[in-house]
């Protein structure tokens, strides 16, 4: 009884209560529909105020426009930058279920800061009242400064936390070591995207209006109380949640240990005894199949060989002492950091989007009928279509691969992110495509330095944005469950939170090519391709061009390293050396 009482627990998973785990009880996907619900909420929450944050700190907080972006860019990027903290204490110190409670605790303080202080007009700086050059706006100074950033970055840390620690919570109730599991991890992370796109689409509409014709505290208010509706929801899941056990720093054991180890091995070899051996050294061996650490060989493999002087029968120093199974785990992390460092381009490609197509789709005919649609409302194009897709690719494109390929997933995580990819280029073409037709019919009907609304319609602009949204669609969900899966166990929560880093350093990315470009093209160039306060002179679709002959290097740096991946999860469908572009 004893024997079969052990079967049904999960090794290295606990209840909300910290008691370990129950089959049967515990996970599956009724306890990952409470984090996809929760999603909804915390990215409307974050989205409803982030989307529409440049027109609240130039109007009412009077910053330059340029100031007020560098300030939105910095906020964005930091919030996706902290998921890595996130990850990181989830993985060594905390639960996912801790950083989620505590991060959307921080993230209350922050909105109920910035509410506050939309709400009261003596923490704001005094209305404008005048728009003579002889009584400038007053810009916001002193203590309602502190009180501003000391709430946008406390909503900045409880997002990064959310970020870091929800997906993969989520992505953790799914038995890894059965098929119908890994089937239902993949659709979680599919449905995931959908719910960030269901939050965003009630963030960009509802809430802005609300925000634009109701005032700022409403917005901010909605926002607040999103987050703190969404803290007892997660609460309700609670009975059926697992979650893995903290396994200590991760980071440490990466650098400190085995790098150090390699390095001073080498060093220190002088004779064969102190070789790397396949035999003396065995790897810490766990009964958890869910872990499938057996995977790894006690042999060390033979890619990244300077790391293998790491395992050898004396180390120079008993601290230095690592396992293959150490080794190997920092093998798998080397090799996905290149599959980041592409999908970075492609980040750049939506954060640019995002700012010069609502520009571009200022300048023309935004009727629908009766109906006119304000251009800050384009995102809720991709927003859509990615509603749309997801269903579609789960329950029909998914399906039909796997008939086609006899394969256990269909499409693999790393044709996934290279569709994404190649449709990120796509897109850019067909931007520069629409750039071109806009500027002939502002040349042709003589509108070139007219503010007149241009006879061409603006759903020309969202061509661009569902390439775009198709994009985001494929690779953000393939990154995260490419991550997740290949991760080592003790490190999943941070390498999901890599996919919310690369989305960071796309938004930073963005800023320095715009600099760089107009530096470049200034000095060689009568003007910069992008100067000035009419965008019927901007080279907009050189730039274009350029961002798609960038996408299309990137993917092919893309190829060179997806096309060598081994994978090392479980089944034997993981394990093919697979082409990405091949279906």
């Amino acid at each position: 009884m004893a024997e079969a009482h052990h079967l049904d627990i999960w090794e290295g998973y606990v209840d909300w209560r910290n008691r370990p785990a129950i089959r049967g009880c515990h996970g599956g996907m009724l306890a990952a529909s409470f984090v996809l619900v929760v999603e909804i909420l915390e990215n409307l929450a974050f989205l409803a105020n982030a989307s529409n944050l440049v027109l609240y700190l130039s109007k009412f907080m009077h910053f330059s426009p340029s100031t007020s972006a560098n300030i939105v860019t910095n906020f964005m990027g930091t919030a996706f930058l902290l998921a890595l903290l996130g990850g990181f204490l989830a993985d060594a110190y905390f639960t996912t279920y801790c950083i989620y409670l505590i991060s959307a605790a921080i993230e209350f303080m922050g909105l109920l800061i910035l509410t506050i202080q939309a709400q009261i007009p003596s923490l704001r700086p005094p209305t404008c009242l005048s728009v003579s050059t002889n009584s400038p706006c007053q810009e916001v100074h002193g203590g309602k400064t502190v009180m501003l950033f000391a709430g946008l970055y406390l909503v900045a840390l409880g997002v990064g936390g959310i970020k870091g620690s929800l997906p993969p919570h989520g992505a953790q109730q799914f038995d890894e070591t059965t098929q119908q599991g890994r089937k239902q991890r993949s659709a979680f992370f599919n449905y995931y995207v959908f719910c960030l796109s269901c939050g965003a689409l009630v963030a960009v509409t509802f809430v802005v209006w609300i925000e634009d014709n109701k005032g700022w505290q409403w917005g901010f208010g909605i926002s607040t109380a999103t987050i703190l509706i969404s803290i007892p929801l997660f609460l309700l899941g609670s009975p059926k949640y697992r979650t893995k056990i903290p396994a200590g720093s991760p980071i440490t054991t990466m650098f400190k240990q085995v790098i150090t180890a390699a390095i001073c091995n080498a060093c220190k070899a002088r004779n064969p005894s102190n070789a790397v051996t396949n035999m003396a050294i065995t790897p810490s061996y766990t009964n958890d199949p869910s872990e499938r650490e057996e995977n790894i060989s006690q042999t060390p493999s033979e890619s990244l060989k300077f790391l293998n002087r790491a395992v050898t029968i004396r180390p120079v120093h008993p601290m230095l002492k690592c396992t293959v199974k150490q080794v190997e785990e920092v093998k798998i992390v080397l090799k996905i950091l290149p599959i980041l460092m592409s999908t970075i381009m492609l980040n750049c490609c939506l954060a640019q989007l995002s700012t010069f197509s609502v520009q571009q789709a200022a300048t023309m005919n935004t009727q629908l009928g009766s109906f006119k649609v304000p251009p800050a409302s384009l995102p809720v194009f991709p927003v859509l279509f990615i509603m749309i897709l997801v269903p579609v690719y789960n329950h029909a494109i998914i399906p039909f691969a796997r008939k086609i390929t006899k394969t256990e997933m269909g499409i693999t995580h790393l044709q996934r992110i290279g569709i994404g990819l190649i449709l990120s280029v796509i897109a850019m073409a067909v931007a520069a495509v629409v750039e071109i037709k806009r500027k002939n019919v502002a040349a042709k009907y003589g509108l070139l330095d007219s503010a007149e609304p241009l006879p061409i319609t603006f759903l020309l602009v969202a061509l661009q944005y569902l390439f775009l949204g198709s994009a985001d669609l494929f690779t953000l969900a393939g990154m995260m469950e490419f991550f997740f899966t290949e991760a080592p166990m003790s490190m999943r929560s941070l390498a999901t939170a890599l996919s919310w880093a690369s989305l960071a350093m796309g938004y930073y990315l963005s800023s320095v090519l715009v600099s760089v470009v107009n530096d470049v093209t200034g000095a060689y160039w009568h003007t910069p391709w992008l100067f000035g306060d009419n965008l019927n002179h901007y080279h907009l679709e050189r730039f274009y061009w350029l961002m798609c002959v960038l996408s299309g290097l990137n993917f092919l740096y893309y190829l060179l390293w997806a096309s060598r991946y081994k994978y090392r999860s479980t089944g034997s469908d993981f394990k093919e050396n697979q082409n990405p572009t091949t279906l």
